[in-house]
């Protein structure tokens, strides 16, 4: 996501956009394969019951875990997939604080309960600054990771010589992204994205573009059409790589069809595209044995066996957040389903396959102050993995998982040991910890974000649900939208050349890493 507020980019004014991107209801509280690599679980073992709670029992668990990093050996085989999941803003605070609340929700002992993410065996640390900014956005960053170079905050696919807003200026410098390297070469690529297709971490493997607002052309400045530059929805459908993206599932539905057009599942909405295009009609005339949905039957009806392509735009702007899509009724399919069903359409291709899967939606709650949505999407994250690494085999595919940043959200203060994650800081559990104020605090906060409080005091945490899906963390300083951290994110991999994912490395090196375990040169 940007370093400026998150719902200007969906397209949106700000009023409409804060309702549909972040929060309907209104807040309760501001605030043939080669020889075998060493065998990787694909489910998570559930911690002992009850918790370790002996001196032995933690050195029988240490030397446990001692013997599988023992037993650890790299595979050096040639990749015929890469799979990249991105938990956009998903930082260490965020994977650790997913990881008890999963367990927890579970029924499990949180704090030692071993997430889908866990089990992949090899991690780097990874910086994450742009090429002009100390924190990024999700620009520079998803460029970074597909196209192995640092760039400017606010473009996509373009290097660090690109002038932010001038297409002309920007036009000489476009870079060549893993995914159409993989399309030159006959491969199958795929796109998945719980945000608009064309926001900036999906339209990276696919788009250049001076600006990332650009995802359609009423966003873009009469100057830039001018010059000939094209919208990020229209470069998705006449992208020229190869026989272009195979799988192309997300939201941002809006994007696609023009002004004049009803939006086929809400009534009231219209399309936003001034130039009157009909780019899904577009793609189907073109794609004849291709497949466009936009609702989970729609998409679950689809026999990945028969269908070549697949279009699927689930809203008009951003999918549904976790929490909010299964409380709809499910109307939209999860990230797990369109993982799913991605792999079964792209492993059709003999020459193997090279698919982005992204949890956008953890980067929009993390900017609403609102740590249970963030927190319940990381959560399907670990279940779109899940389901990955059992579709997959993994002397053949490398699977990498990280973010493209950070956000400034913390877990704070000394809460015992099964202290529920969204809940007070409390020692004993159900005696809240008080602060200077005399009032309780919330383990989980932020920063900075919409949660500061205005007033002369602030409210007591204690009094309120702070495990409420609409909650609002408190924040030191009051800002519409919460924003970006710069710390380093985490790099985690299993596969062929995984092992090379270690120590500290710029995010630009995932790229490389990517390609080489491809064999492209």
């Amino acid at each position: 996501m940007r370093k400026v507020s998150p719902f200007v980019s969906s397209g949106l004014p700000v009023s409409l956009a804060l309702a549909s991107c972040l929060i309907a209801a209104p807040l309760l509280a501001q605030g043939a394969p080669a020889a075998a690599a060493a065998p990787t679980p694909t489910t998570a073992p559930a911690p002992a019951k009850p918790p370790i709670s002996t001196s032995e029992g933690y050195l029988k668990a240490g030397q446990a875990e001692l013997a599988r990093l023992e037993a650890e050996k790299p595979n050096n085989n040639k990749a015929r997939n890469v799979i990249i999941f991105i938990g956009d803003g998903m930082g260490v605070s965020t994977l650790t604080a997913g990881r008890i609340f999963e367990g927890q929700q579970l029924g499990l002992d949180g704090e030692s309960y071993v997430a889908q993410m866990d089990l992949l065996p090899h991690t780097a640390l990874v910086k994450t600054y742009s090429h002009d900014a100390q924190v990024p956005d999700s620009a520079p960053t998803a460029t970074a990771i597909v196209a192995g170079i640092k760039t400017k905050n606010g473009v996509i696919g373009v290097g660090p010589e690109a002038i932010e807003n001038d297409c002309a200026a920007t036009a000489p410098f476009k870079v060549q992204s893993l995914f159409g390297m993989a399309e030159d070469r006959g491969l199958a690529t795929g796109i998945v994205s719980t945000a608009t297709i064309t926001h900036a971490t999906p339209a990276s493997t696919y788009a250049h573009t001076a600006q990332r607002d650009w995802e359609v052309d009423a966003n873009m400045p009469a100057a830039a059409k001018a010059a000939g530059c094209t919208d990020i929805a229209r470069q998705m459908v006449e992208w020229p790589h190869g026989d272009g993206l195979e799988v192309m599932l997300g939201g941002g539905r809006q994007h696609f069809i023009p002004a004049t057009m009803a939006d086929p599942e809400y009534a009231d909405r219209k399309g936003k595209r001034a130039d009157g295009k009909d780019l899904p009609a577009s793609w189907v005339a073109a794609n004849p044995k291709g497949a466009y949905v936009w609702n989970r039957d729609s998409f679950a009806a689809v026999d990945a066996k028969k269908t070549t392509k697949l279009l699927g735009l689930f809203e008009p702007s951003h999918m549904q957040f976790e929490a909010d899509r299964t409380a709809a009724g499910n109307k939209e399919p999860s990230l797990a389903e369109m993982t799913t069903k991605a792999i079964a359409m792209l492993s059709k291709n003999q020459k193997g396959y090279v698919l982005m899967v992204e949890a956008g939606r953890i980067d929009h709650a993390h900017h609403g102050g609102n740590a249970r949505r963030a927190l319940q999407d990381t959560v399907a994250l670990n279940a779109a993995l899940k389901a990955a690494m059992e579709s997959i085999d993994l002397r053949e595919t490398l699977i990498v998982v990280t973010s493209d940043h950070s956000h400034v959200f913390t877990i704070a203060g000394y809460p015992e040991r099964g202290n529920p994650i969204l809940g007070v800081v409390s020692a004993p559990i159900g005696t809240p910890t008080l602060a200077m104020d005399g009032k309780a605090y919330t383990t989980l906060g932020y920063a900075n974000g919409p949660g500061a409080v205005n007033a002369a005091e602030r409210p007591d945490p204690s009094k309120q649900d702070t495990e409420a899906l609409n909650y609002r963390q408190q924040s030191l300083i009051s800002m519409f939208a919460e924003t970006h951290g710069g710390d380093d994110v985490v790099a985690r991999a299993a596969g062929p050349k995984a092992h090379l994912f270690k120590g500290t490395i710029e995010q630009n090196t995932i790229f490389h890493i990517m390609r080489a375990a491809l064999g492209f040169k």
